[in-house]
């Protein structure tokens, strides 16, 4: 049995290793990414998270992790800005303002999904133009929903959340290990 992280994000792989999950192998899957027609945050992310998970080349045996990580701004779908023009309008719209940051997460062991996503209120400070220009002059906003990490220098700009801080980090740890041990990985066991 093999376990193969369907993601290229750094961070988690930083997150699994805090609960002493090493990948065999890291394949990010190459999905197309648009939201649907009037799809809703939510629904939306588990998508894409079963989507990722179901585009992993793997073994029967092999146990696929997956992830999807959306900003919601009420209906609205905030997903990896392209420019700092984009990561601009997205921090302006959540300045001062609640959202939510969905992380769904996704396991697949042969046939088999395990599932579950987790929603975490959030509350972005006033940003004044100095604090905006000079977050995105750090250009810690690329490849980060919503044009933030809150685990980087953008954690100053978050007072106060309400819900899971690894979730917002791109991975609930708590959900992300029940998924794997329900799809049989040994997680909090010797495997030496």
């Amino acid at each position: 049995m093999r376990l193969l992280l369907g993601s290229g994000s750094p961070r988690r792989r930083d997150l699994l290793a805090q609960i002493g999950v090493v990948a065999d192998d890291i394949r990010p899957p190459e999905i197309d990414e648009t939201p649907a027609k009037g799809e809703l945050p939510r629904p939306y992310c588990a998508r894409m998270a079963r989507e990722k998970a179901g585009a992993v080349t793997a073994e029967d045996d092999d146990i696929v992790l997956a992830a999807d990580t959306t900003v919601a701004l009420g209906r609205r779908i905030l997903g990896k800005p392209e420019s700092a023009a984009e990561a601009a309008e997205f921090l302006f719209a959540l300045s001062g303002r609640r959202h939510r940051v969905i992380t769904a997460v996704a396991v697949r062991r042969g046939a088999h999904i395990w599932e579950r996503d987790v929603v975490t209120a959030v509350r972005m400070k006033r940003l004044s133009d100095e604090e905006l220009n000079a977050y995105l002059a750090s250009n810690d906003w690329q490849g980060k929903a919503g044009g933030y990490g809150i685990q980087g220098p953008a954690g100053a700009l978050i007072p106060w959340i309400s819900g899971s801080f690894t979730a917002v980090v791109g991975l609930p740890l708590a959900e992300t290990a029940g998924l794997l041990q329900a799809a049989g990985y040994p997680l909090w066991k010797d495997t030496q």
